[in-house]
């Protein structure tokens, strides 16, 4: 009886549940971003011109703050009280945090107020699923059946980025890193910057509000490297991820149907798939900030040629990498206490780490095996650092990360264990090669991006870098569709 009523209780607790219908958030490479953004453009930089004005420099935050809100709320206008929620919460514990002795027991409690709120928030529509049905699962093991169906909360798109940005706000300003501001438009278009506000870069108030607090003039420059960038990170979703996706979708769906040789090249094809994808968008979002004058950070470089799991992750998604490390690594010790502390830390940020991505098994299981391919670097010896070693550092290193992929993609920890079984096989076919030129072709054009001085000679290219910005729009254009996919990072 008492587990029946609790299972009432827990039903009882969806109040944001999935709408039946829906629209989709505005994405980048949609038809109606592409009427969104020259609009917010022109208005901005006509607002721009009295930024010499007090009154310039608040219009084109409050056109910021309008237009993230109308990006944002495109996809469920009911979610806006959710952002906008945290964002008072945090403003307000800012302004009480600073008006308190440096960390005192005061200033602890109003940091723990913004903790509690946003982290709270976070796991109710993120994780309350997930623990409840593990719940279920448990009692159903022992013969006792729950019912907990009705409990379909949705996760408000973006909510793990700017839930960590806010925090890093807070957090910042009671480690007296960062004063806190009095201007409460400034603080809201800094949390909702449309560009980042989904999929990121997460960016540091420290960053990203004082630009938005400054005074900002066009830059030509900078506006034609964002173009530049726009038009790579498109390219990178439309004709790299969403190409790509066709055929992981295809091997991921049946795996034991599939040759060994299809199952591994699916595991490099969604590695290709999700690099292109999310820094595709991490492109674009840069690009459009500095078609407004403000600078994010780099959230990729070229991570696929790390020579080891440490390097990837300082290459992969850098703006999440190096939260955990400034906020859940270095408090947690660091690698100041010893081998076997450094050890621990590590595989808690990994954990960590793997429950954000998401709210399942496999994730969580993905996060700790980087932690456990990460453990050679403490144990055994440093290897001569020959061309030789580097390129089997290389290979052994892109082989682990892809391998652990098929944990990412898959919906359960059944089908990675079917997918892994079915590599076992040692079976061949020729059905997915086809994709292989496209995806040598990529790589060939990321490697480019590391060579020094590239940029340099790209400039003095002048032929060649229009005749690659036409054949990439007209490649975007070919692919573009009426009914474009979300991105993969959207669901995070």
């Amino acid at each position: 009886m008492y587990i029946e009523k609790w299972s009432i209780v827990l039903d009882s607790c969806a109040y944001f549940r999935v709408p039946s219908t829906f629209r989709s958030a505005v994405l980048f490479n949609s038809l109606e971003f592409l009427l969104f953004l020259p609009v917010v453009f022109a208005a901005y930089w006509l607002l721009g011109r009295w930024t010499d004005r007090p009154s310039g420099l608040r219009l084109q935050n409050l056109l910021i703050l309008v237009a993230s809100y109308v990006f944002y709320g495109w996809w469920d206008w009911r979610f806006l009280s959710l952002i906008a929620f945290s964002t008072v919460v945090d403003y307000f514990v800012g302004l009480q945090i600073a008006g308190k002795p440096e960390r005192s027991r005061a200033a602890k409690r109003w940091l723990a107020v913004s903790l509690v709120v946003n982290l709270g928030l976070l796991a109710y529509f993120k994780y309350a699923n997930f623990f409840i049905e593990s719940w279920v699962e448990v009692w159903s093991q022992a013969g006792v059946t729950m019912h907990a169906s009705t409990l379909q909360i949705i996760l408000p798109v973006g909510m793990s980025f700017y839930t960590f940005q806010t925090l890093s706000y807070s957090i910042d300003v009671y480690r007296r890193q960062l004063k806190p501001t009095k201007d409460l438009i400034a603080f809201a278009a800094f949390v909702s910057f449309f560009p980042q506000l989904v999929a990121g870069p997460i960016e540091r108030a420290s960053n990203l509000l004082p630009q938005i607090q400054q005074k900002r003039r066009f830059n030509r420059p900078e506006a034609t490297l964002g173009l530049r960038l726009i038009l790579w990170g498109l390219f990178k979703k439309v004709v790299i991820a969403d190409t790509a996706a066709l055929y992981v979708n295809d091997i991921f769906q049946g795996p034991y149907a599939e040759s060994s040789t299809s199952l591994a090249l699916g595991t490099i094809y969604f590695g290709i798939q999700i690099y292109g994808d999310f820094s595709g968008y991490s492109d674009i979002a840069i690009g459009i900030a500095k078609l407004l004058g403000i600078r994010l950070m780099t959230n990729f470089r070229t991570p696929y040629f790390s020579t080891s799991v440490t390097e990837f992750w300082r290459r992969w998604h850098i703006s999440l990498s190096t939260w955990f490390r400034d906020y859940l690594y270095f408090p947690l010790g660091g690698s100041r206490d010893g081998r076997m502390a450094t050890i621990r830390n590590t595989f808690i940020i990994f954990t960590v780490s793997g429950l954000w991505h998401g709210a399942n098994w496999t994730f969580v299981i993905w996060g700790v095996l980087h932690a456990v391919l990460i453990l050679p670097r403490w144990f055994l010896p440093d290897l001569p650092a020959t061309r030789l070693m580097r390129g089997i550092r290389w290979a052994a290193t892109y082989a682990g990360i892809h391998f652990l992929w098929i944990l990412f993609r898959s919906e359960s920890l059944g089908k990675a264990k079917l997918y892994c079984l079915g590599l076992l096989k040692f079976t061949h076919s020729d059905r997915h090669l086809s994709l292989m030129p496209l995806v040598l072709a990529f790589f060939a054009l990321e490697a480019l991006h590391r060579s020094p001085g590239w940029l340099q000679r790209w400039e003095r290219w002048k032929a060649l870098r229009w005749a690659a910005y036409f054949a990439a729009t007209f490649a975007i254009a070919a692919l573009w569709e009426r009914d474009p996919s979300q991105f993969i990072y959207f669901q995070f």
